[in-house]
């Protein structure tokens, strides 16, 4: 199944919008044309959670201190990605973040990069294990037929290598929704199961990817509140555990606002 549908007509669209359009700062206005998909790949998990190597893809511009950061200069984007150890601390990693607000995850990085908490999962039996590297990309990409052909095709070629059995996805900017989707289109239709989180409802209704996990989450920190890990672990646990219940494409609520504000009340974090 195509990663864009009917992408020809995309460019062309893409194409008027360059036209017309200034794109200034990290935004890249209303009438920015978002990709549209009418159906989406899907792969039957082949194995139950506990027993799967399972990848990390972000799109929050991690990469290591002292290595080439990405080229936020680009005015289409930078589609490449970089790989990183899994076993990478914060103090080893730099940020080029475009369309959302770093603060959140310099002061922790598992708001967007959950390696903490995955670990954990890891360790309790919730996963089989996390993959040794994870896949890092500066998702602010406008040019999204530019990325599907450059990027994918080696991003699926490096998923596969490393026989990741299943892949969850995060999104840090709004513009970040439709790239995660994009690759988590192109994953399944290799044959690996994605799971993608999800704070943007409306991205996500006409990208499609096959999978997501929405909550009414603030970008740059879509896998959870810094410094506070039960907010994380409820939203992956929540998001990880749909992947095996999934029948079909779409998109499933995760419950984490109640439980949250129950915390807030009580002053627990």
């Amino acid at each position: 199944m195509e990663t864009i549908e009917r992408i020809d007509e995309w460019r062309e669209r893409y194409q008027r919008w360059k036209r017309i359009n200034e794109m200034r700062g990290d935004d890249v206005g209303d009438e920015y044309p978002w990709v549209e998909n009418r159906r989406a790949p899907f792969k039957p998990m082949g194995r139950a959670l506990p027993m799967l190597n399972l990848g990390l893809i972000t799109s929050a511009g991690a990469y290591i201190d002292g290595t080439e950061p990405f080229d936020t200069s680009i005015p289409g984007g930078d589609a490449s990605f970089r790989e990183i150890p899994s076993l990478v601390t914060g103090e080893d990693l730099q940020w080029c973040a475009r369309g959302y607000d770093p603060a959140a995850v310099r002061e922790d990085m598992n708001s967007q990069v959950p390696l903490a908490r995955l670990f954990e999962f890891e360790g309790n039996g919730i996963i089989g294990q996390l993959n040794q590297v994870f896949w890092s990309f500066c998702g602010f990409i406008p040019s999204a037929a530019r990325f599907a052909d450059a990027a994918l095709p080696d991003l699926v070629e490096r998923v596969r290598r490393y026989d990741v059995q299943a892949a969850l996805l995060v999104p840090a900017s709004r513009l970040c929704h439709q790239t995660m989707a994009l690759a988590a289109r192109a994953l399944e239709s290799a044959g690996v199961p994605t799971m993608m989180i999800a704070v943007e409802r409306d991205v996500v209704e006409i990208v499609r990817p096959p999978r997501s996990a929405y909550y009414r989450g603030e970008l740059g920190r879509v896998a959870g509140e810094p410094n506070w890990p039960e907010h994380q672990r409820r939203i992956l646990d929540e998001s990880l555990r749909l992947l095996e219940p999934f029948d079909q494409t779409g998109i499933r609520n995760i419950s984490v606002q109640l439980e949250t504000a129950v915390e807030q009340d009580r002053g627990e974090r």
